[in-house]
């Protein structure tokens, strides 16, 4: 059996919370994400590994009412109360010891779960690193989305662009400084959006970089100055992936990484031992075939938890 390498959180286990909720995206489906994750034994394979595993169910929300924008949102008042909910459950299982795995759910539900890490981190004294594994950058703003769907905006809102109702969430705003994000995989982007990204200073691998240097480099830029005082917190966005591997997406963009990309990614995060919470958003498993993304993704969580493909010794 393959020792988990979670680092400091190992001896307390995990925290399984999932979030049924679609409010901030634009199709219907990735409520029934957390189930999906489930069915595709998310707990068995943590256990497996050797991982405690508790799951805490399903936080209770409000229902969708699929309306239209108001004043460039999408459902603001429903996506602030799931992400106050979601930043409450999510520091408790940090406070308790416990590595939180939020089971999505919309992206828009990162803006709790990473308020409630940064809140953590500061109170502990930790520096933060977030990894957003996705196509998208998600800085778009009320001005410059035509949609107003809040799952396009939670890097903008972590950041301090934003409503208060979703920059306040943690102790002081923004809630993460823009140095401490790397983006991976990103191949849409809007242009406001683009520029908001380059004048706040956030790193960003999009699949040109790796295409160019190679996932290896990549990631290891991207992991660049972890620490034994870094706590990472991995934003898993599965149309990160290619779809032609992980369909079960609203928002697929071609030119996503591939299988053995993504595991090495997942691989390289779990040699540090520093992982210390964890998103898995956008499934949705109306738009899947078998429940193959979640399958996926379960694949990739056992890896970020030290399930190896490597036959060499490992190094130390």
């Amino acid at each position: 059996m393959t020792a988990p390498r979670t680092g400091h959180f190992a001896a307390g286990g995990v925290g399984l919370i999932g979030v049924p909720t679609d409010i901030g995206a634009g199709t219907l489906g990735s409520r029934m994400g957390p189930e999906a994750l489930r069915v595709a034994g998310i707990a068995e394979a943590l256990q497996a590994l050797g991982v405690q595993v508790r799951d805490r169910g399903n936080l209770q929300g409000p229902a969708n009412p699929w309306l239209a924008a108001v004043n460039g949102f999408r459902h603001l008042p429903e996506v602030a109360l799931w992400n106050r909910l979601l930043h409450d459950a999510m520091h408790a299982e940090l406070q308790a010891g416990r590595l939180p795995i939020m089971l999505g759910g919309d992206h828009c539900l990162g803006i709790g779960s990473i308020s409630a890490v940064a809140r953590h981190c500061r109170a502990t004294g930790q520096r933060l690193r977030v990894l957003w594994f996705d196509a998208h950058a998600d800085f778009n703003t009320a001005t410059l989305t035509p949609s107003g769907n809040i799952h396009g905006m939670p890097v903008a809102c972590l950041c301090g662009q934003g409503p208060e109702a979703l920059t306040g969430l943690a102790d002081r705003v923004p809630a993460i400084d823009p140095a401490d994000i790397r983006q991976i995989g990103i191949r849409s982007v809007d242009a406001g959006e683009k520029r908001l990204v380059h004048d706040m200073g956030i790193e960003v691998f999009d699949m040109r970089c790796i295409d160019e240097w190679g996932m290896r480099h990549v990631m290891e830029r991207a992991l660049d100055g972890v620490d034994a005082n870094t706590h990472l917190h991995v934003s898993l966005d599965v149309d990160f992936l290619d779809p032609d591997i992980a369909p079960g997406v609203g928002t697929t963009v071609r030119g996503g990484p591939t299988y053995r990309e993504a595991q090495l990614c997942m691989e390289m995060i779990a040699d540090t031992g520093r992982l210390g919470s964890l998103d898995v958003v956008e499934l949705n498993p109306a738009l899947d075939l078998r429940n193959q993304t979640a399958e996926l993704a379960v694949d990739l969580i056992e890896s970020l938890f030290g399930k190896s493909t490597l036959m060499r010794p490992a190094d130390g």
